[in-house]
């Protein structure tokens, strides 16, 4: 058990949780730290076309390959049945949170299954171990292990790499059934195959086998009957 690489890893997510959600300040000034911790870590450096040298143009960016409503940013939008297994999706991944006193809000408000929420997660219960190592007693080590292994396997580590696909996928897809990120840019690929093959590496430390299905092989989680047109009289005229 090694404090050190606990806050490592807390760095590394910490890093990625800002980068992933709307830029509120340009993330890209703390890429030569998030190197040096690579380095340390044993892990290839973060390079990208750092073409956005301005917030307003990193926030650009950030619009052309998420969209307006990023709605495949949201874990519980991949894949799920119906609107049911949804609701249950997002109360189990809440249940986690409050478990290890993780709490949303403040000043940017997010649903719980947002990339950036469960990558900050697991920021926290990284921190959480790091401290429990140093501080506290093994039980609760085992705790803060056990909390990061069955929210990897349960949750973060299950539809990251999906997440990375869409991203990186190209506009020779539009003709797919499945929703697709524009990515023609070069940072916003790059930082969320830099958070899949970071998890993929933790959750391989912390003995967990991540293989996440192929994007061609999952639909988008239906709407509900409220939220779709299926029962509005000129749907197919």
């Amino acid at each position: 058990m090694n404090p050190e690489i606990a806050i490592r890893n807390a760095q590394v997510y910490r890093f990625l949780a800002d980068a992933l959600i709307y830029p509120q300040y340009n993330w890209l000034e703390n890429l030569a730290s998030l190197n040096r911790i690579f380095h340390e870590l044993g892990l290839p450096e973060l390079e990208v076309n750092a073409n956005p040298v301005d917030l307003p143009s990193l926030q650009s960016e950030h619009r052309q390959i998420f969209g307006l409503t990023g709605s495949l940013c949201y874990e519980t939008e991949f894949g799920l049945p119906h609107e049911f297994r949804q609701v249950q999706e997002l109360a189990d991944i809440t249940g986690f949170y409050q478990a290890f006193g993780f709490k949303l809000g403040g000043s940017v408000r997010e649903r719980p299954d947002h990339i950036a929420v469960e990558v900050e997660f697991m920021h926290l219960l990284a921190l959480k171990e790091a401290y429990a190592i140093s501080n506290g007693t093994k039980e609760q080590v085992e705790t803060c292990i056990d909390g990061q292994k069955n929210f990897l396997k349960e949750h973060l580590g299950r539809w990251i790499g999906l997440f990375s696909q869409a991203v990186c996928l190209n506009q020779n897809n539009q003709g797919s059934e499945m929703p697709y990120f524009e990515a023609e840019k070069d940072v916003y690929p790059k930082i969320v195959t830099c958070a899949a093959a970071f998890v993929e590496y933790h959750a391989k430390n912390l003995g967990l086998k991540i293989e996440p299905p192929q994007l061609s092989e999952v639909r988008p989680t239906p709407l509900g009957a409220d939220l779709s047109c299926g029962e509005c009289q000129v749907a197919g005229h």
